[in-house]
């Protein structure tokens, strides 16, 4: 496999990209609500950023317009624990923009029920949305490439991830979010892009996902302007 930095990963964001595509944007106050995924637990790798997702997806907002941002993301939480503990605080904040990533860790058991998940995150994102709050949901890497699953585990998990996925996509078009399919990426199946943890991406995985994030908000920025009405003079 090539060598890459981030500065020349093909995959990442090239100089100057984020602030072109989030420019004039309108949040001013972004929270983040999940699991270890939102609080931010991959490994460093040489040449990529060492900002966790949620911090740095923060950090390209604030440099194209000014943000107050609040991470509530905290490992091990299963979707309900995130709603319950999370949810409230969140809603506090008073946010504009919201990052929902829970699930994983329902997923990764085999007594893992979609339809639970399903209510759980249906909840989050409507409650958000009913304040105000454009959400950002995200289809997560999955993790059962990663080099150190369990063989025995290996292809039970990659089933459950993929549903975790699919039941969250369907849930992103049924609500309106704005959805971040990382499930779908080209580079999903490489054992590179997970820490050794055997749970979670690493710093290349991280800046492939916020370049996809920042080209999904990008986009809805250019529709959305797109969509407004000409006025003359």
């Amino acid at each position: 496999m090539p060598k890459f930095e981030e500065t020349t990963d093909p995959y990442c964001l090239r100089d100057g990209e984020s602030v072109r595509l989030l420019a004039g944007h309108p949040w001013r106050r972004f929270v983040v609500l999940g699991d270890s995924v939102a609080e931010g637990l991959a490994e460093p790798v040489e040449g990529y950023s060492e900002l966790q997702l949620a911090d740095r997806l923060a950090a390209e907002l604030s440099a194209a317009s000014p943000l107050e941002y609040r991470n509530l993301g905290h490992r091990g939480l299963r979707a309900r624990e995130v709603r319950a503990r999370q949810l409230r605080p969140a809603l506090d904040f008073r946010p504009d923009l919201a990052l929902v990533v829970c699930g994983g860790n329902d997923a990764f058991p085999a007594t893992y029920k979609p339809d639970v998940v399903d209510v759980e995150l249906a909840a989050m994102i409507t409650a958000l949305q009913d304040a105000g709050a454009d959400v950002i949901t995200v289809g997560i890497y999955n993790v059962s490439y990663g080099p150190n699953i369990a063989d025995w585990l290996r292809a039970g998990l990659r089933e459950r991830m993929r549903t975790l996925s699919e039941h969250t996509g369907a849930l992103a078009a049924k609500l309106g979010t704005l959805h971040v399919n990382l499930s779908a990426h080209p580079l999903v199946t490489d054992p590179s892009l997970y820490s050794s943890d055997g749970r979670h991406g690493n710093a290349r995985s991280d800046a492939i996902a916020v370049a996809e994030a920042v080209r999904v908000l990008g986009a809805h920025l250019a529709s959305t302007h797109a969509r407004k009405p000409c006025t003359s003079s």
